[in-house]
């Protein structure tokens, strides 16, 4: 089963982004452990569209407050529509990862960064570039080549700085290596290149670098665990599991546990975004994954959790981003309100 991904696909995306880090920075917000986090999307929606940050001591994490979920809730709100805008408020609410796009690496790592510096939060960053990414599916391209990937790493490294930061680094690519649906002939180099990269952020002070180590539905947990290991999960801080899935935390809980088990007591971290009412049972088994209905918010992000050996829950997939064109779904991380409503009242 191969899982889709919610990248920052389209360049004025990214960039529109990037602005909105860069207005938090001119003033829109204030720092501090209970601060506001500025006002998200249109500000003539006014005060009742602005986004805070949560409390520091549970949720450390910066709150993007220029990201999709905020400019819809701003949206919702000007247009009055008060029950659409509180439930797009459990997601506005909530510190994403922010998908780092191809185009601008530097300045869209530098612009996170700096914003959740200046909220005294850690940014979240989700490393997707791999050459041959997603075996050709809804979220295949990536970098042209090893060379690209290498460069475009490098950039991400001197955005970053010495700010802090936590990165997911290339959800799939060492689940494509242990399934086999990565050729061949690119293996060796995609090894090279994972280890490269987990070096590469390894070598900043304040980067905590977790690798992507599929989901529990994967079936592959010999295979994972001799993949991770030749693509430098020892050199990294952990590994991350269940991103943009939606198995529950405790099969993630327990998956993690069994690779954690035979990596050393490896720490982990779980993408809790949509897996509150676990996944999807019916319909083609190679498409469960793609935009299922019925699905909910997990537990908001926080560290703390349920064991000592989980770091964190992250909403590392954005919810309310399509995981690509499927049962009605737009592009591969492209907005989709009516999904997002959906996630959010499934809730509770």
């Amino acid at each position: 089963m191969y899982d889709s991904r919610g990248a920052r696909s389209s360049a004025r995306a990214s960039a529109a982004v990037v602005l909105g880090a860069a207005l938090l920075l001119a003033g829109c917000s204030t720092g501090g452990s209970g601060g506001s986090g500025g006002t998200g999307g249109d500000s003539d929606a006014g005060p009742s569209a602005r986004i805070t940050q949560q409390p520091k001591s549970a949720d450390p994490f910066w709150v993007n407050p220029d990201g999709t979920a905020a400019r819809q809730l701003a949206a919702y709100t000007k247009a009055g529509q008060k029950a659409e805008a509180g439930q797009i408020r459990k997601i506005a609410e909530q510190p994403m990862g922010e998908w780092i796009g191809g185009e601008n690496p530097q300045e869209e790592a530098r612009g996170f960064t700096e914003a959740a510096e200046k909220s005294d939060r850690t940014a979240l960053l989700v490393l997707y570039n791999i050459p041959h990414r997603d075996c050709g599916q809804y979220s295949r391209g990536g970098a042209a080549d090893g060379d690209a990937y290498r460069a475009w790493v490098d950039a991400v490294a001197r955005g970053i700085g010495d700010r802090a930061a936590i990165v997911i680094l290339e959800p799939d690519a060492v689940l494509h290596l242990a399934d086999g649906c990565t050729p061949a002939q690119f293996q060796e180099e995609r090894y090279d290149l994972l280890r490269g990269a987990v070096a590469k952020l390894k070598s900043l002070q304040h980067t905590t670098v977790y690798l992507d180590a599929g989901n529990a539905g994967g079936g592959h947990a010999d295979q994972m665990l001799q993949a991770l290991k030749q693509a430098g999960v020892d050199q990294a801080d952990g590994f991350s599991v269940n991103v943009s899935n939606f198995y529950s935390t405790e099969d993630s809980l327990a998956y993690g546990k069994q690779l954690s088990a035979r990596l050393g007591g490896k720490h982990f971290v779980i993408d809790t975004s949509r897996n509150g009412n676990g996944p999807y049972r019916s319909g083609d088994p190679a498409q469960r994954w793609c935009n299922p209905p019925g699905r909910a918010l997990g537990e908001t992000p926080t560290t703390r959790t349920a064991d000592p050996l989980v770091d964190a829950y992250l909403w590392i997939k954005r919810p309310g981003e399509s995981d690509g064109t499927c049962k009605g779904g737009p592009k591969a991380g492209e907005w989709w309100a009516g999904y997002a409503l959906t996630l959010a009242r499934n809730s509770g």
